[in-house]
């Protein structure tokens, strides 16, 4: 699989698709976009051999388009079909969007690779180890958040993790941890902000009469939940629901909205254009 970005400019379809004939590649799929707005080229494309000619593994195919890539100045990346990355998850007390994920990657639904669960508090340690997947507690306070910040970025680093995931960690991550994540961090919360902000926010949507349960899905960066968004999902409610009724629907919408942009990301249909992200579907 080879995705890649660039300053957009004639010929680059051209020349990955002409690179894939000379070797033997056979497409699979192939999706690309032009942004107007940045002038940026976004393109993903699934090939597998269909000749005598193909190279023999990666890192063959990678020094064969790297001549491509220089010419026209790709941001690039080429790994095999079934390659999972890593992912470290971070959570609090809910259990909603990490008992999701862990279902979906215990059963196979999920391309990737969870080393470990990392919480501020030690309640979901049985259903982490339930699922064999290592469980660390590192409780958090306001004098002891700096360093364990540090202790959560060496876990991230210790483990090979390539993505943190935010699976309801009700800690907000400083500047300088989320720039050191950047691009490597989603985080999960309900499509109510900017109204409804702080402690339970279903109660006063609830007062509101809200008709509209959302969540979203987004690259955490230093401006607080304003990151790069990967997806978003509502569902409609009426005057009959109770602030129960809602929250146990705004559940329900954060775990497959999460789980649609972990798998997403997974499988390298998402690429980060400034404050935006293209997703190829």
């Amino acid at each position: 699989m080879l995705t890649l970005s660039c300053e957009d400019r004639v010929g680059i379809v051209a020349a990955v698709s002409g690179h894939l004939a000379v070797i033997g590649g056979f497409i699979l799929d192939s999706q690309q976009y032009a942004d107007p707005d940045s002038n940026r080229f976004f393109m993903r494309v699934e090939f597998r051999a269909a000749a005598e000619t193909f190279p023999s593994s990666v890192e063959a195919l990678r020094s064969g388009f790297a001549p491509v890539a220089d010419m026209f100045a790709l941001d690039w990346d080429m790994v095999a079909a079934d390659h999972r990355p890593k992912l470290l998850i971070a959570v609090s007390k809910g259990s909603h969007c990490l008992n999701d994920l862990l279902h979906r990657w215990h059963t196979g639904l999920l391309p990737v690779e969870i080393v470990g669960v990392v919480s501020n508090h030690d309640d979901l340690r049985s259903l982490t180890e339930w699922h064999g997947v290592r469980f660390h507690h590192l409780p958090v306070a306001p004098e002891t958040k700096e360093h364990q910040e540090e202790a959560l970025w060496s876990l991230f680093q210790e483990s090979g993790a390539n993505y943190l995931i935010l699976a309801r960690y009700m800690q907000i991550l400083s500047s300088g941890l989320s720039e050191r994540l950047l691009g490597r961090c989603i985080n999960i919360h309900h499509s109510f902000l900017p109204s409804f902000k702080g402690a339970r926010p279903y109660r006063r949507a609830h007062d509101r009469g809200v008709k509209l349960i959302g969540a979203t899905a987004h690259f955490v960066t230093g401006d607080l939940d304003e990151g790069p968004i990967i997806e978003q999902d509502v569902e409609r409610v009426d005057h009959r629901a109770t602030e129960q009724d809602m929250i146990r629907i705004g559940r329900d919408v954060e775990a497959k909205v999460l789980a649609r942009a972990v798998r997403w990301t997974a499988e390298r249909r998402v690429f980060l254009n400034g404050v935006r992200t293209v997703v190829f579907r």
